[in-house]
């Protein structure tokens, strides 16, 4: 992706700026939400002996919400207390085009996108780290995930992190392979708990900070107030599996697969979203058991472990960010597409979302986008 196709700007928020001859120092760029991840990773490179400096995005709000949790200025006072440089990225033009746009037309074609990982894959690890390598001459890159890279005698790899219930491997599995020797992921190694006690021990403004859970674009809120075209707001049928009409839907933005709440119907036994048919303008219900499956097929492959990924191989295979990863085996790999064959029925896997495998050690191997998971009727 080129980087002279977005225009992004730059702006520096304080007195401090960033020594020339990044490529010969240990200088670091932080991305920066002003959380209290992302401010506990800048404190911990500076105290490791990084030259660090913080980036925070300044994206488009796509609703009428007047929020804006992510891009607010906490992490410029973070920075102002650390004594670091902090600057503004405005990457509007880009974001609208990769992110945003994409998100809404996935949702027009009845799928389930997800941004986060979009946003991690094509943006922060691609478009603006190149911008900020090119600026700067800075090569490496740090965020507030919790993630491991680890060195082995084979290579970089991405793993899991070490508090599994705060893993977010799976949103970086698109992190481009070349890049994994220069990203740095210090929270890998800590429990949320203690990089909290870390941020108050340091007393940094933002450590008790509520986590932000929803979408940034749509100003901490329901995805929906992205999705305001008639188009996605059209009623039509709610049939069962097998293609029976048994109510009325109120737009196919509203439902997403494996949805249960609020679909409308009451069948007398639990029902969830197993299809969307956007063409049709119609979702269908069913049981857990119809919308459950055991082979799953994604394309835009981004492979780490390119010697591991072989047909016939064990994984563990991960479906969607909250929801374990499961035992599966490559079934069928070809140069634009694998699948992957569960040992037990996955849930309602939705295209749109991210089939990510890893190994025994709990590397990542490969990831790409679902296309396929539910049985075609």
């Amino acid at each position: 992706m080129t980087i002279n196709k977005y225009n992004i700007n730059l702006q520096r928020t304080s007195h401090l700026s960033l020594k020339s001859g990044g490529q010969f120092q240990k200088q670091i760029a932080v991305l920066m939400s002003g959380g209290v991840d992302s401010s506990t990773t800048a404190y911990l490179l500076k105290q490791q002996g990084w030259e660090v400096f913080g980036v925070t995005m300044k994206i488009p709000l796509s609703t009428n919400v007047n929020k804006r949790t992510c891009c607010g200025t906490d992490a410029a006072f973070v920075c102002e207390q650390l004594a670091i440089p902090h600057y503004f990225a405005d990457v509007t033009e880009g974001f609208e085009e990769i992110i945003i746009e994409p998100f809404r037309q996935s949702y027009a074609r009845g799928q389930t996108p997800n941004p986060c990982a979009d946003c991690n894959s094509l943006l922060k690890f691609s478009l603006l780290w190149d911008f900020l390598r090119e600026k700067f001459g800075v090569t490496y890159l740090a965020t507030g995930h919790y993630a491991r890279i680890c060195k082995t005698g084979e290579g970089f790899r991405l793993g899991k992190a070490k508090d599994y219930n705060k893993d977010q491997s799976y949103f970086l599995y698109g992190t481009p392979l070349e890049k994994l020797a220069n990203l740095i992921l210090p929270l890998g190694e800590f429990t949320k708990e203690q990089v909290r006690a870390i941020a108050v021990d340091a007393n940094l403004p933002v450590a008790e900070k509520s986590e932000s859970m929803e979408l940034c674009f749509a100003g901490e809120g329901d995805y929906r107030a992205v999705l305001t075209d008639e188009a996605f707001n059209k009623p039509g049928d709610i049939t069962d599996m097998q293609g029976n009409k048994i109510a009325e839907h109120k737009g196919i933005a509203n439902y997403t697969l494996g949805q249960r709440k609020g679909v409308g119907f009451a069948g007398g036994k639990p029902l969830y979203v197993g299809r969307i048919n956007a063409e049709k303008n119609t979702i269908a219900l069913g049981t857990r058991d119809e919308v459950s499956c055991r082979t799953v097929t994604a394309n835009r492959l981004n492979i780490l472990i390119p010697e591991e990924l072989v047909a016939g191989a064990q994984f563990s295979g991960k479906i969607r960010s909250y929801v374990e990863s499961h035992p599966c085996k490559l079934a069928e790999i070809n140069q634009d597409t694998i699948t992957a064959e569960f040992d037990l029925p996955q849930f309602a896997p939705c295209p749109g979302q991210r089939l990510v495998l890893y190994n025994s050690d709990g590397y990542i191997v490969a990831g790409g986008t679902i296309i396929k998971g539910l049985c075609e009727i």
